[in-house]
C-alpha cells in the first residue's frame, strides 16, 4: 500500500500528526509519504506573529528527504482566489501513484484537489478535521442564517466541503466538537466522520520508568533550578492569550508568596512571554524539539492548560503527569479519570485545583492512571493500525465494485 499524506505545512521537530503518524505508518510497512508546502508554521495562526522563529527549520521547494522511514516532499505555491494552492500537485501525486491520498482538512484548495484528481488517478481519499470549537470562532457564537458571516461560510467552506465529502471515504474528527464543525460548518456527511483522537509517541513520552529516567529527572530539575520537593507546575506551547499560560504564571505566584513549594516551568515563546517571567516562582524556557520534550514533562508534576486545547495534554499525560484544564474544554477525554477542571479564566478557582494536587500520592495516583490511558487508547501505534485497516477496506471495496486500483 502507498499512502500520502498532504497537509500545508510541515515543521520539522514538532509533534503533529504529519510528523508522527507517517512514522508508524512507515513501520507496518506502508510506503508513506507526506507532500506539504514550504510555508512556515505560523501560516496555521491567526497571525503573523511568529513565536517558532528560529526553531522550526525553513523547509525548501522541491526538496525531498527521508524521514523516519517515510518521503517528505516539499512543493511551491500559487496564489487562487485569495487563498494559497499547491503547484504541481497533481503531478506530484501522478507520480508517487498512491493508493490512498489523506489530507489534515476537508475544506480549502488541498481538499478541493485532492478531491478532484481522485477519480483520474484512481486513488481513496481519507480527509480530517482538527478544529476545536475553541478556536472556531463561528462554533461559539450564534449566526443570523442569512448574515454575512453566515454565508460566507456556507460559500467557503460548507459548499466546497461537501463536494470534497463526495469523493471521500472517511473524515477523521480528533474530537466530538471538531465532528460537529465538520458537519454544520464544513458540509461533510455526518455517516463519514470518524472520531479518531491525536496520538502519542510513546518512545518519547513515558513515566518515570527506572534508575536512569529517575537519574534524569533529577538533572533536569537541577539544571531548571527546581528543587527536589517543589511542585512543578508546566505549561508547553504558545504564550499568547487565547492559550493563556499567564493565568498559570499568576496562580503559582500566588502559591509561591503563600510560602508553598509551588513553581511554574513554560517551554514556549509568545506574547506573553515577559510577563511571566516576571511572576515570582515561574521560569520560560526556548522550545523543544519533540525528541526533547518528554523528558521536561518527566522533569515536572503537574501538565496544566489553562484554555485552548493542546495536544500537549496528551504527552504530559503518557509522561504520568495529572492534567489540569477549564471545564469549557469539550475533549473531556484527555481529563476524565487522570485530571481536574477548573472554572475558565478564574484565578482563584486554578489556584483550588493546584492546591487539590498537593499531596504527591494525588498526583502519582492520576497520573498513573492517565499514562494508562494514553498507552491502551492514544498511541499512534495503535491508531495507525486502525486507519491501515480502514485504508484497506476502502481499496477492498474498490476491488468489489470493479473499480482501477493503483498498483501497490
Amino acid at each position: 500500500m502507498r499512502v500520502v499524506l498532504l497537509s500545508e505545512v510541515y515543521a520539522k521537530g514538532m509533534g503533529y500528526l504529519e510528523n508522527l503518524m507517517p512514522k508508524y505508518l512507515a513501520r507496518l510497512g506502508v510506503e508513506t509519504h507526506v507532500v506539504a508546502t514550504d510555508l512556515s508554521v505560523p501560516s496555521r495562526q491567526d497571525s503573523g506573529i511568529s513565536e517558532y522563529n528560529n526553531f522550526v527549520p525553513r523547509n525548501f521547494v522541491g526538496s525531498v528527504e527521508t524521514l523516519d522511514g517515510f518521503t517528505l516532499h516539499i512543493l511551491g505555491r500559487k496564489r487562487a482566489f485569495g487563498q494559497d494552492r499547491m503547484a504541481l500537485l497533481k503531478e506530484k501525486l501522478a507520480s508517487l501513484q498512491p493508493n490512498v491520498v489523506q489530507t489534515m482538512t476537508p475544506i480549502g484548495w488541498i481538499g478541493l484537489d485532492a478531491a478532484l484528481y481522485k477519480r483520474s488517478l484512481g486513488y481513496q481519499l481519507f480527509t480530517g478535521c482538527h478544529y476545536h470549537a475553541s478556536v472556531f470562532p463561528l462554533a461559539r457564537r450564534k449566526m443570523r442564517a442569512l448574515s454575512s458571516e453566515s454565508l460566507q461560510c456556507l460559500a467557503m467552506r460548507k459548499i466546497p466541503g461537501r463536494l470534497v465529502s463526495l469523493a471521500t471515504s472517511k473524515c477523521y474528527a480528533i474530537a466530538q466538537d471538531c465532528a460537529d464543525i465538520a458537519e454544520k460548518y464544513f458540509g461533510v456527511e455526518r455517516n463519514k466522520i470518524v472520531i479518531c483522537p491525536l496520538g502519542v509517541d510513546s518512545e518519547i513520552f513515558y513515566p518515570v520508568a527506572d534508575d536512569r529516567d529517575a537519574t534524569d529527572r533529577t538533572a533536569l530539575r537541577q539544571r531548571l533550578g527546581f528543587a527536589q520537593n517543589e511542585i512543578v507546575c508546566i505549561y508547553t506551547g504558545r504564550f499568547r492569550e487565547g492559550k493563556n499560560p499567564l493565568l498559570l504564571a499568576k496562580a503559582v505566584e500566588r502559591l509561591f508568596h503563600s510560602g508553598l513549594p509551588y513553581r511554574g516551568l513554560f517551554i514556549g515563546n509568545g506574547p506573553q512571554a515577559e510577563a511571566i517571567a516576571a511572576c515570582a516562582g515561574c521560569k520560560t524556557h526556548p522550545f523543544v524539539t519533540v525528541k526533547e520534550l518528554g523528558a521536561f514533562l518527566r522533569a515536572a508534576d503537574i501538565g496544566v492548560w489553562p484554555a485552548q486545547e493542546s495536544m500537549s495534554m496528551l504527552d504530559a499525560a503518557a509522561c504520568g503527569l495529572p492534567i489540569v484544564a477549564n471545564h469549557t474544554m469539550t475533549a473531556r477525554e484527555r481529563l476524565d479519570g487522570n485530571g481536574l477542571a477548573y472554572r475558565l479564566g478564574d484565578l482563584g478557582d486554578l489556584v483550588r485545583v493546584l492546591l487539590d494536587l498537593r499531596n504527591e500520592e494525588t498526583r502519582l495516583h492520576l497520573g498513573e492512571l492517565g499514562a494508562r490511558k494514553m498507552k491502551r487508547e492514544y498511541s499512534w501505534e495503535h491508531i495507525a493500525r486502525q486507519r491501515v485497516r480502514d485504508y484497506e477496506t476502502a481499496l477492498g471495496s474498490l476491488r468489489l465494485f470493479g473499480e482501477t486500483v493503483v498498483s501497490e
